[in-house]
């Protein structure tokens, strides 16, 4: 389902922009349609007031929990089933935030993500990916959210964008708080800015080599990582928020010398943060988590070059839950969970 969709049918039982603006309000912020001071029947119309159980249920099922896994980081991986019966993954992070999904599956089949395993399945309506964020906020508060789940979220754009839009005020999430996650498609630098709610960026950047991109993301746009950058840093500019490049930092692939010397040759001066993040272990996968003190040590150098690095515990360590995993795992459910020790941020 659409928001567009929703609201055609509010707009059919009656509503004017206010009832609609309550209506949406109430639901993204996981309030009942009968919270606030004045009564439902005296401000809506009779219609809409007659079909308002009706439509909350219908609301509350394009997104009900399957499964929950907490981690020891005080994250928690959400499998969450949509009205079709699709899996998708949501993750409650630490510190407020919220990871949603936008497609199930994903086209662009990153070699070290399991979620690219499966190719796209279906879009996720904008309805739907704010309804993960209507049942994450039943268990705690949601004041971010990071569209880094399930998918490409520049090949769901008119969906995203539209929740987007909504999170961004009927949902009460500050615009630099919504963070969207691309591996750098084109059309994401066009649309950003035009619209109503300009979300901060993360670009997924994970080598400075066009060579290596292209083998780790198979099926991304070809842009070279100098273009990539060049294309961030004029977003940054223009909405005043930092880039944040995604690195996932795989054993022996894309943490070496050559790769530290061009991460300081790309970001030295830019408007940007990188996110280093250790590979989170999939079985069947040819990568490695590389050890920690490894993992820090770069940072560390980096830190000393000027480049702004935030070296990051990818949720879920604990409970075997990458991006993709726990929808993999609930398709063939004899696969036991593998337990690993969990680490601390530094």
């Amino acid at each position: 389902m659409r928001i567009e969709t929703l609201r055609q049918r509010l707009r059919a039982l009656g509503a004017n922009p206010r009832h609609e603006q309550r209506v949406l309000r109430l639901w993204s912020q996981a309030l009942p349609q009968t919270a606030g001071k004045r009564q439902v029947e005296h401000f809506l119309p009779a219609p809409l007031v007659a079909e308002l159980p009706a439509i909350t249920e219908e609301l509350a099922a394009l997104a009900r929990l399957e499964s929950e896994h907490p981690g020891e980081d005080g994250s928690a991986r959400l499998l969450v089933r949509l009205g079709d019966g699709q899996l998708v993954e949501s993750v409650l992070l630490p510190r407020d935030g919220l990871c949603v999904s936008t497609q199930v599956g994903c086209a662009v089949g990153c070699t070290f993500c399991m979620t690219g395993t499966t190719g796209l399945i279906r879009q996720v309506g904008s309805a739907e990916i704010v309804a993960q964020v209507a049942l994450a906020r039943t268990k705690r508060p949601v004041k971010k959210v990071v569209f880094m789940g399930m998918g490409e979220p520049a090949h769901n754009l008119d969906n995203v964008m539209e929740a987007i839009e909504l999170l961004g005020t009927a949902g009460n999430i500050g615009h630099k708080n919504l963070v969207f996650s691309t591996v750098g498609d084109p059309r994401v630098f066009e649309t950003l800015p035009r619209g109503p709610v300009k979300p901060a960026l993360a670009l997924s950047l994970h080598t400075t080599r066009a060579d290596l991109r292209e083998q780790l993301l198979p099926r991304a746009p070809r842009l070279t990582p100098e273009e990539l950058v060049e294309a961030g840093e004029t977003y940054a500019r223009a909405t005043g928020y930092p880039i944040q490049y995604q690195w996932t930092l795989l054993d022996g692939v894309n943490d070496s010398d050559d790769e530290i010397e061009g991460i300081v040759r790309l970001l030295s001066g830019r408007y940007a943060i990188l996110n280093m993040i250790p590979f989170n272990t999939v079985e069947g996968m040819p990568y490695v988590r590389p050890s920690w003190e490894k993992a820090a040590d770069i940072a560390r150098r980096l830190h000393r070059r000027g480049i702004l690095t935030k070296l990051r515990q990818s949720a879920g360590q604990d409970v075997d839950g990458g991006c993709g995993q726990l929808r993999a795992r609930a398709q063939k459910p004899e696969r036991p969970v593998r337990r690993v020790i969990p680490v601390s941020v530094v």
